[in-house]
């Protein structure tokens, strides 16, 4: 029992210590790649017209767990790192092993803590993440379809519908004023001048089109005999919204949750292709190999999409493994020197993980397989470290 209560003591403190940092860590990590998130395209639409604080709150809400696949798993290699630096710097580890605590018996709440991490990371992976990032660039497209849509920002040229630049002075929830319009030829020349008093925008949802009613407009058309000039009590342009607002609902293969991912891939693994006949000319064999080729070309990066979301996911183990002994070794209190490293590791770990997305269009040199590699790296390399810190090697 006397044993006992010093092991759940300094359990308890590393452990507190760990989640403690953990969440430092995880919370810093999330800031840097929401910023870095937010700068291409959050604040790039803050900039260029008029967004919501609420449309901020939901696009920071999306991102969080979308970002949180990659905060986590660093935010834990950071976490052991900084921890058992101080540990072994104060000499506590010195003093824990004079009691009598072997290493390995220090460090297996970690390790366990490191394996809920790895099933949360699962969920953030598999489930969470793809939904949110799918949720966030709707929230982004939604809200470039209305601004296009429902209103014409006030005091700037908008080119966003082809054949046309529009100016509008003033704009009070579609009430326009004071607009000029530029029809153009070849996209490049005005042929046709328009002005307006007033104007109102109306969006047509059944025939996908975008209304714009001209009150008191006037326009000068340039032709080989001179320019001609109209006036219009009333004026009507109908603009088509089929360049703007048509897309695919399905998302992306890198976007898609693991249960999408697994269904494309049954769908495109049980495409029929002919089969080829004994009588069949050299060059129809020919073609249907081919097709049968691009078949696995389609099929790999979806395989290499599922192995990456599960693979990801025990990150936070291979971490922790190689966090702890270098950590000990690097015997260091300074942050900065935790984080280098962390850094330095994270981008070894992923550059696996992009070697094996970049070769996703080459099937014979099995990239899915690629994804694992890391983990076994850091696992094995962590091991070997852990146990030679266990003997004080």
């Amino acid at each position: 029992m006397r044993a006992e209560q010093p092991l759940k003591t300094l359990h308890k403190y590393l452990v507190g210590q760990i989640l403690a940092t953990l969440l430092l860590t995880v919370a810093v990590f999330t800031a840097v790649l929401l910023v870095g998130n937010a700068l291409r395209e959050i604040l790039t639409l803050l900039a260029s017209s008029h967004v919501s604080p609420w449309f901020m709150v939901k696009a920071v809400f999306y991102l969080i767990p979308f970002v949180w696949v990659f905060a986590l798993p660093m935010g834990m290699l950071t976490a052991t790192l900084l921890v058992f630096g101080r540990f072994s710097a104060d000499q506590e580890l010195t003093a824990a092993r004079a009691s009598g605590v072997s290493l390995l018996s220090l460090v297996t709440p970690v390790l366990l803590l490191s394996l809920l991490c790895c099933a949360l990371s699962a969920w953030f992976n598999m489930e969470l993440g793809p939904r949110c990032r799918v949720a966030y660039k709707e929230l982004i497209t939604d809200l470039r379809s209305e601004l296009m849509n429902a209103q014409l920002p006030e005091g700037r040229f908008i080119r966003d519908f082809p054949g046309y630049i529009f100016y509008v002075e003033k704009n009070r929830g579609g009430q326009l004023e004071n607009l000029m319009i530029y029809r153009l030829q070849n996209e490049t020349n005005v042929d046709t001048t328009l002005r307006a008093a007033r104007g109102q925008l109306k969006p047509d949802r059944a025939n996908n089109q975008l209304v714009l009613d001209l009150f008191d407009a006037r326009s000068v058309t340039i032709t080989p005999h001179g320019n001609a000039i109209n006036s219009f009590p009333t004026l009507t342009l109908n603009l088509s919204l089929n360049s703007v607002t048509n897309r695919v609902t399905k998302p992306k293969i890198s976007d898609m949750t693991f249960g999408q991912l697994r269904q494309e891939l049954h769908d495109l693994e049980n495409l029929k292709q002919p089969a080829i006949g004994t009588n069949s000319s050299t060059e129809l064999k020919a073609q249907l190999e081919s097709l049968r080729k691009q078949q696995k070309d389609f099929i790999e990066p979806v395989r290499v999409a599922m192995h990456r979301e599960v693979a990801f996911s025990f990150a936070c183990f291979g971490f922790a493994l190689v966090g702890i002994p270098l950590g000990i070794r690097v015997h260091r209190r300074e942050t900065n020197i935790g984080i280098a490293i962390a850094l330095i590791l994270v981008v070894i770990y992923y550059a696996f993980i992009m070697l094996g997305e970049s070769l996703s269009g080459r099937p014979e040199l099995f990239p899915h397989l690629i994804l694992w590699l890391p983990n076994f790296i850091f696992q094995a390399v962590g091991a070997v470290l852990l146990w030679r810190a266990n003997r004080g090697i």
